[in-house]
């Protein structure tokens, strides 16, 4: 099955806010399961990025830095 980069790049982006969300109420060992899932799907887009730029995709200046803006609003949000 071959997925879609902008349909993986918008689960992928709804993944880190939903862990971004759940680790407001985290409490205990969950603390530490948010902050992984959390950094692994930030690694997940910042990847996501760079191949999209090396097969040629055109991401506008502006629209990387809104796909990380996003990340850093909602860190800390």
């Amino acid at each position: 099955m071959i997925i879609d980069g902008k349909e993986l790049a918008r689960k992928t982006r709804e993944k880190l806010k939903n862990a971004m969300s759940n680790f407001e109420y985290a409490e205990d060992e969950m603390i530490d399961y948010y902050i992984y899932q959390i950094k692994a799907n930030q690694s997940k887009i910042d990847y996501l990025i760079k191949v999209a730029k090396k097969k040629g995709i055109v991401l506008t200046r502006n629209n990387e830095i809104k796909i990380r803006m996003f990340m850093e609003d909602e860190q800390v949000g």
